[in-house]
Formats: C-alpha cells, structure tokens, sequence
C-alpha cells in the first residue's frame, strides 16, 4: 500500500487533466506525480511496451537490456533516494551495490587498473600506474573526497522556476565544499583535462572514464557515489525497473495507451489543448507535457513556432550524444569473478560506420539471473557511431545486414585475446542500431540521451516551458543536460511542482508504507 496514495474515485471528477507524450523514465514521472496531486493523467506512448531508451527485450533464452547501467543514489542519504520512495522502485525490489565502477585494459602498455569503491586502493593502483604523476594523482582523489560531502542531486529539489532570487546562493553554499573542482581545469572535458597528465595510459583511461565530452569534475561525482556506496546495478533488468514505475502509476490510477503516436499538438490561441494522434484521433486536456525528444516536441509536433533564438542556437549548434551500435552476445561461459563494467583501450583502432575508434565499453550481466540461463550470460559491447551512415545504409538492406555482421566478427576478433574461446561461446547474437534506437523512442539521430553533457551544458539552464506558447511543459533528456536516471525524475517532478504553484494549490507526494 502506498502511504497517501488516493485511489481514482477519490479525485474530483473537475480537476485538470493532463496528457503526457512518452512513457519513458520522465513520462512515467511525470504521471506519477501528477496522480499525486489531483490531476487526470494519460500518457500517450508511441511504442508497445514503456520505458523509452530504458529498453530490455527477451531473444529467445536471453534477455538482452539495452538501457540503465547503473542507479545512482540508491541508499539512504541520497537526495534521490527520497524520489525512488515516491516513485515506487523500491516495491520488492533490491539493488545491490556496485563496488567496481570499471576496468579499464590498455593494449598499447599491457595494464589493467579497476576503478574501484575503495579510495585508497585507487589512488594506489594509480599511482603504481603513473608514479611521475603522484602529485597529479593526489589532487585528483582529494577532489573525488569533496564530492562525497556534496549531494549534487540535492540540488535538484526545487526547480528553477521556484527557486526565487536566493536560489543561486543557496546553490553556492551546497556546493562550497567541491567549489574548487567545478570551474578551471577540472572543467575542461575529460580529452583535454586529461593531457595535463605526463603517463600517456593514464592519460588515455581519464579520457574514457566517462565519456570524453563530459568535464572532468563528473568523473569526480561518479566516483564519489561509488565510494559512498551509492551506486546500485539492476539485477532484475532495466525492464523490471520500468515496470516498477508503471505499477506506481497505475496505482495511483493513471491511464497508458501505447501504440499512440502523437502527430501534432493541437494549439488554440497559443494554448495547447489536445494532441493529434497519426490514427487522426484527437485527444484534448488542460495541459500537454512532451517527454519525448526535443527536436521532434519543438520542430515536428509544433511546427517550430515557439521558439527564442536560444532553443534555435541550442538545437541547430550544440552537440547532442552520439547515437550507439550495440552487440549483445549469449554465451556459454559465467565471467564469474569479472567486473560488470569494463573498458578495452585497443592497440589498433578500428572503424564503425564513419567513426574511428580506439575502444569501446564492455557489459557483462553476471550479477542477476533473469538475463540468461545457468551458466550462460549476456555479454555486450557498445560502440559509438555515426547516425547518418546508419540510416543512408538501410535503404540496401543487403548491405545493411552484412555491415552488422562485419562488426559483430570485428568486435569478436578483438575481444579474443582477453576471453579465448569467446568467439566458439557465442549462441546468440543481437544488434541493435541507431536505427533501432529512433524506430523504439522516435529520438533524433538514435541518441540513447539528449545533449552531449559538455561544460557548457551542465551550466546552462534549462526551463521547461517554450516561449509564447501557454499550458505546455517539458520533461526529460532535453531539458535536463547530462542526462541518467535521477535528473529525468526531477525534471518530471519539477513539471507538476511548477503546475501546482500556477494552480494555487500545495505540492505532495506519497511513498510506500
């Protein structure tokens, strides 16, 4: 039972009624909250099943998850902990902590160093890595420390909208004691911070901790969570995690249709009010939320009337997350003792699409049983792409199938020399590209996120109303930069937060019992 959960009959039949576009993370969000206070909520979902990019799916005796790698502050203490109360993802569910965040193997120097939850054993490990660069290395873990005293998701409670004129202050003081590691060189992405270091296979590791676009100070986050025991693995798959959400939602009375495509949304008088289905069914409510993909919500669906100059600079001119290839093997062996998460630094690049690449991240799902059977395991390579090549290639399917093909022995005959036998292993074979990406979620270009989490991005601010036009909002990817599971909870939070102040009436929230 959910504590302060009202059931359908108890809402006043005149409340406001909203329809969200996407059942993904920040849709399914969106709703909840909603239902939490008063509002009629449908959320219309463009495919057959929910969770947006958060995409597992069974092939034959495996299941293959393309979605979450991890959940960030899933222990008490955490701000979001709170958020995953309300929003149910802890309903007989556990999380088991994550205590490798990767290892990373270098081909070109023979050395593997783990990124570990043990602080003190990193800084080691480090160290007898690139002793040159102790001093470096030092500063680099008393940054990490001062993160583990600042909870960045802290910061996401209220949103921007509401936080008034000391809302900025108040930012400062939450942040004062990583102040020093949010701006000058711990700003630089992770490519350029990283040539300040003299050892060039520690170099080449910094540049891959996360992905090479993000600053620096990120990693120091990431690292933080995990030395405070604050990053969980979904052991039950990123498809049980989904359906813990929509079990929230429809608890609380919500409405799902899938297989509802939005074509438009309807504008009166610079209001939304309904949207057009590509059935031709109109549906109509007093508020429209988008948790879809940006360029299709601002430019397809509203014909790119409502616009300022910086959502056109923003759409045409920043970099959004490159689109991913991913293979997904089912093999006949446990990787028993092996780190789930795991990053290959090749000797020799090699080519995917139009991209050059000199590694790539490795998943290994050992740590639950629902993803293949006894002594088999689902072992998956991502590699980053080029959209473009993806979709001008699909239109010779012949060659588009031989291309995946190509890859898949590629990636086999690299990854060989650390997994002998792996090739002779594999049963099955899954892959998925940016193709599948945009046929699941409709996200332009593929992306598996929104913006590319750049320096720029994470400091910029985001609102989540478009300019001119009224009883609109945004959740999601697009308007929160950097992306992950947490901020696209806040951003649907912060929707109905926003709503309940324009309507007058006192935000809640319930949680289990």
């Amino acid at each position: 039972m959910f504590a302060g959960a009202r059931s359908e009959s108890e809402f006043n039949v005149s409340e406001k009624s909203i329809i969200i576009i996407g059942a993904g993370l920040a849709g399914l969000a969106t709703g909840c909250y909603a239902r939490m206070n008063g509002y009629r909520a449908t959320i219309l979902e463009h495919h057959s099943d929910p969770g947006g990019v958060a995409k597992a799916w069974k092939h034959d005796d495996y299941l293959i998850d393309g979605g979450i790698h991890y959940l960030m502050g899933h222990r008490p203490g955490a701000a979001c902990y709170e958020i995953y109360r309300e929003l149910g993802v802890f309903h007989n569910r556990t999380y088991p902590d994550l205590t490798n965040y990767c290892d990373f193997t270098d081909e070109i120097s023979g050395q593997r160093v783990s990124f570990v939850n043990d602080l003190e054993k990193l800084s080691r490990d480090l160290k007898a890595l690139a002793p040159e660069d102790a001093a470096a290395i030092d500063d680099f873990m008393a940054g990490v420390r001062s993160f583990q005293r600042t909870d960045m998701f802290g910061m996401m409670e209220t949103p921007v909208e509401l936080a008034g004129v000391f809302g900025p202050l108040k930012q400062l003081w939450h942040l004062r004691r990583s102040l020093r590691y949010l701006g000058g060189a711990y700003n630089l992405p992770n490519k350029e911070f990283s040539e300040r270091f003299k050892n060039p296979a520690l170099r080449r590791l910094l540049t891959h901790l996360f992905l090479p676009e993000v600053p620096m100070w990120f990693n120091l986050l990431m690292l933080s969570l995990l030395a405070n025991r604050q990053m969980g693995l979904l052991a039950r798959s990123c498809h049980d995690f989904v359906d813990s959400l929509v079990e929230r939602f429809n608890g609380l009375g919500g409405e799902i249709c899938y297989n509802s495509t939005v074509k438009e949304i309807i504008v009166e008088n610079n209001r939304a009010v309904g949207v057009r289905l590509e059935n031709g069914t109109e549906r109509r409510a007093d508020v429209i939320v988008s948790a879809g993909d940006g360029t299709n919500t601002i430019f397809k669906l509203l014909g790119g009337r409502y616009v300022s100059n910086a959502i056109q600079d923003r759409y045409k001119n920043w970099k959004q997350l490159r689109p991913l290839v991913t293979l997904s093997f089912g093999v006949r062996r446990d990787f028993a003792g092996e780190s789930p998460l795991r990053f290959l630094l090749l000797k020799e690049k090699m080519t995917v699409g139009n991209e050059t690449i000199d590694g790539f991240p490795i998943r290994i799902f050992n740590y639950g049983d629902k993803f293949a059977p006894a002594g088999r395991t689902v072992f998956q390579v991502l590699f980053i792409t080029d959209w473009k090549y993806w979709k001008d290639l699909l239109q010779d399917r012949p060659r588009y199938e031989a291309e995946k093909k190509r890859v898949c022995a590629e990636a086999l005959a690299r990854l060989e020399p650390h997994y002998p036998g792996i090739t002779s292993q594999v049963e099955l074979t899954d892959i998925a590209t940016p193709h599948t990406t945009w046929r699941f979620t409709l996200n332009n270009e593929g992306a598996f996120m929104g913006w590319a989490p750049t320096p720029k991005a994470l400091r910029t601010i985001f609102r989540k109303t478009l300019p001119g036009l009224e009883n609109f909002y945004m959740a999601g990817q697009w308007v929160v930069p950097g992306g992950g599971v947490p901020p696209c909870f806040y951003s649907g939070r912060h929707v109905i937060q926003i709503l309940c102040k324009r309507d007058g009436k006192k935000f809640s929230t319930s949680v289990l019992d």
